[in-house]
């Protein structure tokens, strides 16, 4: 067979030259075009939803807000697996789709489905909302700021007001994320002696204080 291949060859020399130049060219013009990627995107099609959930427990995150979120998303199309992560005041929710599914269908049907769950959200706890569309090499870095003289509700306006924006400003940074930490609030202390002798509600002051700007 060897030596039938080694005969033709050499009968129809032409046509062997022809082939030869033509798989060459084609070889030169798949590298030209070729996709190439330093770090190839090796994760599968996936959205990740954060809940910021203050002052909730593990167990609370779990039962309150993972598992509800859970739930909503069983049987989207071309779903393979869900997974979660529940920690004081956070709630991390992967959700992985098949491989070679749209992304961005993906996420449209996700946003779909979790539209409806911030009312059944409990109090105080964020409506559920999808991370930025990145690569599996995107996270960089993680930083934790300490301090032995100020407070955790220092430290955090710290990094929302100063840390964060500089780090966004550094071009090709998509998304900084900021957990833990006392949130700045405003609260209303309620003094049922005072309601009394001015005849007001208590749904009156949370009235109020919702119409506040």
């Amino acid at each position: 067979m060897i030596a039938g291949i080694v005969r033709g060859s050499v009968k129809y020399a032409g046509v062997v030259v022809a082939l030869a130049i033509t798989l060459v060219m084609y070889g030169f013009y798949t590298v030209i075009n070729a996709n190439l990627d330093v770090f190839p995107e090796f994760s599968p099609s996936q959205v990740v939803l954060q809940i910021e959930s203050p002052g909730y427990s593990s167990e609370l995150v779990e039962q309150l807000v993972t598992q509800p979120i859970e739930n909503a998303l069983m049987g989207v199309p071309d779903l393979k697996n869900i997974r979660s992560q529940s920690i004081p005041g956070l709630s991390i929710v992967t959700v992985i789709f098949e491989d070679g599914s749209d992304v961005y269908r993906n996420r449209q049907v996700v946003g779909e489905r979790i539209a409806g769950l911030a009312s059944e959200m409990p109090e105080g706890v964020d409506a559920p909302t999808m991370t930025p569309l990145t690569s599996s090499a995107s996270t960089v870095l993680g930083v934790g700021v300490t301090s032995e003289s100020r407070t955790l509700g220092e430290l955090r306006g710290l990094v929302d007001w100063t840390i964060r924006p500089h780090l966004l400003a550094v071009p090709g940074v998509a998304e900084v994320n900021v957990f833990g930490g006392d949130v700045m609030q405003w609260q209303v202390q309620i003094n049922p002696e005072k309601l009394d002798q001015l005849n007001v509600t208590l749904d009156d002051v949370v009235r109020v204080v919702r119409s506040a700007s």
